[in-house]
């Protein structure tokens, strides 16, 4: 059975998400598709702003076969991470192919720019140290020195978002020497970051959270962007929990842990460099919201993303000493299952006697130090819920086995 996976957060699941998938369908023509998904926290730096268990009922609905979790060590990393651990997940199940968004559309420019970022990575690092001293963010310096390398005409443009995703993806294909072949779409309509709707039927995901989060507009006026069954989930979600998962409903935990940690403290936690722990600190007391928080703390130095990460990982407790030793060999060491069509199903019996790395259908009597950091990262997802709510949601995230969707009748088992 031939299987094209694609690399997702689903966060919700759009129309944009809905063509794309289409696409990579019709160009790979798959017997399974397969979505590695990123889980409660995501790479932006951001709370899902559902739980994955309903974000995989968008993405069965849609025609996804298989979904499995991108680990929390991966999902909230910078785009090299982020797409080792998904393309070694995808390789683990032995997929067959790729498929990426990109703004760029084609693969062999992505494929190009890998050879000649390989040729040329002395005189990148170099060029890009040199503008980190005049005080730009890693990713401006990265694409300065990119570009002051690199002919567009000829190889990607890496200051699009998505091909900076894309990039690393056929790098990490190359990297671990895996036998998955990439593809690419090209993105239409709506960009990555755009926060205003610009098209009759598509939007970013920024633009639909942005709506959603507005006191203005409810999940009725933005159903053009959605398909059915998004809005479906998206409305029970809300009606089950009253709520939307963003940062403001984390922010009295964030300024709890903040205002109770010392400087060495927050000094061990992942992304915490440069003494940047000091600027958190000095204006934690004094924000009255996440947003006032951020906005006080950006530099140009520091992006949004960046110190958003930061903040997820001071709220989960993640130190350099538990990354540092995953990111020494990036790769998925399980697969945790979160729901499955019936083709989703026959593709792991089919494959299953071959995988090396354990298939986890359930959480439970399973660790090891991918799986901790995805336990703190459920249980601080989780802790906006009051008692005992949120005893009963964690019990589900390790004892519920995967969704099983009857695509032909449209129902769950």
């Amino acid at each position: 059975m031939k299987a094209v996976g694609v690399i997702v957060e689903y966060n919700p699941f759009h129309n944009g998400h809905k063509y794309h998938l289409d696409e990579t369908k019709r160009k790979t023509n798959p017997d399974c598709t397969i979505a590695v998904m990123s889980g409660n926290f995501l790479q932006r730096g951001e709370p899902a702003l559902v739980s994955k268990w309903a974000r995989t009922k968008m993405a069965l609905e849609a025609g996804i076969d298989l979904v499995i979790e991108l680990p929390y060590a991966f999902a909230t990393q910078k785009a090299e991470n982020f797409a080792n651990g998904a393309i070694s997940l995808l390789s683990a199940l032995h997929c067959e192919e790729v498929c990426f968004g990109s703004e760029n559309g084609t693969i062999d420019d992505f494929t190009s720019t890998v050879s000649f970022m390989k040729k040329n990575q002395q005189a990148y690092d170099h060029t890009t140290r040199q503008y980190l001293k005049e005080g730009y963010s890693y990713p401006k310096s990265a694409s300065l020195a990119y570009s002051s390398l690199a002919n567009h005409d000829t190889y990607v443009d890496l200051s699009k978002p998505n091909n900076i995703l894309g990039y690393h993806y056929v790098k990490a294909i190359h990297d671990q020497k895996s036998s998955l072949k990439a593809e690419t779409i090209m993105r239409t309509s709506a960009g990555y970051h755009d926060e205003r709707f610009s098209h009759e039927s598509i939007a970013s995901a920024t633009s639909i959270r942005k709506a959603l989060f507005s006191a203005e507009r409810d999940i009725k006026e933005i159903q053009n962007y959605l398909p059915q069954s998004t809005t479906k989930w998206l409305s029970a979600y809300f009606e089950e929990y009253k709520l939307f998962h963003r940062w403001e409903e984390y922010f009295t935990l964030l300024k709890y842990k903040l205002l109770t940690s010392s400087p060495s403290e927050l000094a061990n936690i992942y992304e915490a460099e440069e003494g940047i722990e000091n600027r958190l600190l000095a204006f934690i007391s004094e924000s009255t919201s996440f947003q006032d928080f951020m906005e006080k703390i950006k530099t140009k130095r520091y992006t949004w993303t960046r110190l958003q990460r930061l903040c997820v990982h001071i709220l989960t407790n993640t130190t350099k000493d538990q990354l540092k030793k995953i990111n020494e060999n990036p790769v998925a060491t399980y697969i945790r299952l979160l729901g499955m069509s019936q083709k989703g199903q026959r593709f792991l019996n089919h494959v299953k006697k071959d995988v090396e790395i354990p298939i986890l259908s359930k959480a439970t009597g399973f660790s090891d130090d991918l799986f901790t950091l995805d336990q703190k990262a459920a249980q601080t997802y989780l802790a906006i819920f009051p008692e005992p709510l949120r005893t009963q949601l964690l019990r589900q995230e390790y004892a519920k086995p995967p969704i099983r969707f009857n695509e032909e009748q449209q129902i769950y088992l």
